[in-house]
């Protein structure tokens, strides 16, 4: 299977793009809502949360798996990908969501001027500052924390009509650091839920984008290159959600995020805690 970790629902929104582009395969959805946020917390708590739940998926079968949070990304692939899998799963990949959406807007901007809309824990992380830069040091790159945007979302209070105020009031302050911004990447996996408010609401010509697209074409682009890996994967079109936390509250919203009806499966923490 290809397995899919998020710290709650957001990471949903990509799997929802990528099982759209490349539906032949397995899928397993793994989502700690038991322990979310995950952008508060420390590194190294970060990186323990996140091992956890790539050794559970990996037990569950699955030969390569997409950390879809931005967070645990952000806090933990490296460390992952550096140490944990050359010692325990060596032939296994784990990939993330920061490095292809850095890639993608950088490939779209044509002023060299990007702004970055996360959350407090992804913002003050720096990760798409240093990756952008990495692939281009010419770029600026203009950071702006939405820590509003979660709680309404996951509250069902997209359509409230103050959600559109406090959404001009993020873009106001990340235009204000420049006019001229021309590209805004949406560095949080929940905020595709409002992507038609950020384009509606950007100025005129701004490209806006979410990274479940980003990550359906890079995945897919991946498996292309390593027809080793793609030989590995199961066929069968299977959807499995797995949540630490009820599978009542998570079947609810995640029909919301994943914009079909969702049956989960509770896995407790401490079943994922080795």
């Amino acid at each position: 299977m290809i397995g899919f970790f998020d710290s709650g629902f957001g990471g949903l929104t990509v799997l929802k793009h990528v099982v759209k582009a490349l539906p032949k395969y397995d899928y397993l959805y793994l989502g700690d809502n038991a322990r979310v946020p995950y952008g508060s917390r420390s590194d190294a708590v970060v990186f323990e949360f996140t091992r956890q739940a790539v050794n559970h998926l990996f037990r569950q079968g699955c030969e390569l798996i997409i950390i879809a949070c931005n967070t645990a990304s952000a806090k933990a692939l490296r460390k992952i990908q550096q140490e944990y899998l050359p010692a325990t799963y060596p032939d296994r990949r784990v990939l993330g969501v920061v490095i292809p959406s850095a890639e993608e807007v950088v490939e779209r901007t044509t002023v060299h001027k990007i702004g970055v809309l996360g959350t407090e824990g992804v913002v003050a992380s720096g990760s798409f500052v240093v990756e952008i830069k990495k692939l281009n040091a010419d770029i600026r790159v203009f950071q702006q924390a939405c820590p509003l945007l979660v709680p309404i979302i996951e509250s069902g209070d997209q359509d409230w009509e103050g959600t559109d105020m406090i959404i001009r009031r993020y873009l106001s302050e990340l235009f204000a650091k420049d006019k001229n911004i021309d590209t805004i990447l949406l560095a949080c996996t929940h905020y595709p839920i409002l992507y038609r408010n950020f384009v509606r609401l950007a100025p005129p010509g701004t490209t806006v984008l979410e990274q479940g697209p980003i990550i359906a074409k890079k995945l897919g682009d991946y498996l292309f290159r390593h027809p080793e890996m793609e030989a590995r994967l199961g066929k069968n079109g299977g959807r499995t959600f797995l949540t630490t936390d009820t599978w009542e509250k998570f079947d609810r919203l995640a029909n919301i995020f994943f914009g079909e009806p969702v049956h989960s499966q509770l896995v407790p923490v401490d079943t994922i805690c080795l």
